[in-house]
């Protein structure tokens, strides 16, 4: 869960593209735009590499979270920035110890 939210913030963190590898080969160069729980991935201005195939410049392209290998991030990108704002999101997100109210008799 904590590799979601890592992903789920750097849209905010930076406007540099990252690699994605899928499962069957291809090769996926973008900028995301948003990830979602089940780390499903929505990328802008993106370069499609299939394998033994010329690459394919697309606009937009979702990609289904299982689908992911790997994911290569940019080497300037702000990682303890980021851990560090995905960090303070899950503290004190919890439900705690429920508390019950007394109740007039």
């Amino acid at each position: 869960m904590k590799l979601v939210r890592f992903l789920m913030n750097i849209p905010q963190s930076t406007n540099q593209p990252v690699t994605v590898e899928l499962k069957n080969g291809n090769i996926i160069n973008g900028h995301i735009t948003s990830c979602n729980p089940q780390m499903n991935l929505n990328l802008k201005k993106v370069k499609l590499q299939q394998p033994l195939q010329d690459p394919i410049q697309l606009q937009y392209i979702n990609i289904r979270g299982n689908q992911v290998r790997q994911i290569i991030l940019p080497d300037e990108l702000d990682i303890d920035g980021i851990l560090a704002k995905s960090d303070r999101k899950l503290k004190g997100q919890g439900a705690g110890p429920r508390v019950e109210k007394k109740r007039r008799r």
